[in-house]
């Protein structure tokens, strides 16, 4: 495999160390959830937004904040609630009586890192006011385009469908997202460190007790980016990538199936994880890692499988048995 045309120049060491830095730092905040934060990196190296799922109480808001923290960039929250209006996030126009004219003002979504905390307690009206952000990186407002600022990513958080109170994002949106993360509960070992934290510190917010300076700046993260997209993808990797896609448009237990646009993150997202393995070209192994955070939003399951519990993550995993990874 010849990579030199692409990461000539690059020190992959240097690039693996920075991103291992900002990890352990995000670690020490997020007791435990080390699989999680990984797939939040990730995202961010491919410059993708990241719907992030979870009962409350497990860090899904504390795991943002931290990541905001150690960019020395712009961060707003949104809290979703049923009363938030499309306005409150995108901006609305105000005519200025002493000039005699209108003039924009921007609402929160005009920063580099946003946090759309309970994204579905809003219902479907709110929820599109993401959809142009998301997909063109600019909001119109009364038929002006206004670009947000770079590097710009969405951060959604969200309880489960089930819970009381709570509006499924329509699928538009939900393709928006790179990646769909599920949070669960620590193991016991890391649930003692966290409240040992907690308590020995007499805190109620674990980022409270930690000096957490800036790692990077908005240049350094798209520079990040930008040698993201230069690690290697063989032909292979990519038609693996294609097969896996497809295959859920072939299983009965789907009614829908991924489109393009999960083909598309799978090679992206694998190009970030070969990166945090200190690797500048992918192996099949980076498509397996990040094929069930990609498309487990973008598929919908049957009736019959449904009432048979099983979850999507479930119909994916047996596909990726059965799909075969090409041997380099």
């Amino acid at each position: 495999m010849n990579n030199e045309s692409q990461t000539a120049g690059i020190d992959i060491n240097k690039v693996y160390n920075n991103i291992n830095t900002l990890r352990e730092t995000i670690s020490k905040v997020l007791i435990g959830q080390h699989q999680v934060i990984d797939q939040v990196i990730i995202a961010l190296l491919s410059n993708g937004h990241v719907l992030v799922e979870g009962v409350p109480g497990l860090g899904k808001t504390l795991l943002i904040r931290t990541l905001a923290a150690c960019f020395n960039g712009s961060f707003k929250r949104v809290q979703f609630t049923p009363d938030l209006m499309p306005a409150d996030i995108t901006g609305h126009t105000l005519f200025n009586m002493k000039e005699g004219e209108f003039r924009i003002r921007k609402g929160p979504i005009f920063t580099n890192i946003l946090l759309a905390d309970e994204i579905n307690r809003s219902p479907a009206k709110t929820q599109a006011a993401l959809l142009e952000v998301m997909q063109e990186k600019q909001v119109t407002i009364e038929g002006k385009a206004c670009e947000v600022p770079t590097p710009f990513m969405v951060l959604a958080t969200q309880n489960p469908i089930e819970q009381e109170g709570t509006y499924p994002l329509p699928e538009a949106e939900l393709d928006r997202f790179l990646m769909k993360i599920y949070i669960d509960f620590p193991d016991h070992k890391d649930e003692v460190k966290l409240t040992t934290l907690v308590c020995k510190e007499n805190i109620d917010d674990p980022l409270n007790s930690q000096q957490i300076k800036p790692l990077f700046n908005s240049n350094d993260i798209s520079a990040l980016q930008k040698i993201t997209t230069k690690i290697v993808v063989d032909d292979q990797i990519v038609d693996y990538a294609v097969r896996l896609v497809r295959a859920t448009r072939e299983n009965a237990a789907i009614i829908q199936g991924a489109g393009p646009r999960a083909s598309i993150g799978i090679i992206r997202t694998a190009r970030a994880n070969a990166l945090l393995q200190n690797r500048d070209f992918v192996l099949p192994d980076d498509i397996k890692s990040v094929a069930l955070p990609v498309m487990r939003h973008r598929i919908s399951l049957s009736a019959d499988v449904e009432i048979d519990g099983l979850t999507a993550d479930d119909v994916l995993n047996k596909i990726l048995e059965s799909v075969d990874a090409p041997h380099l």
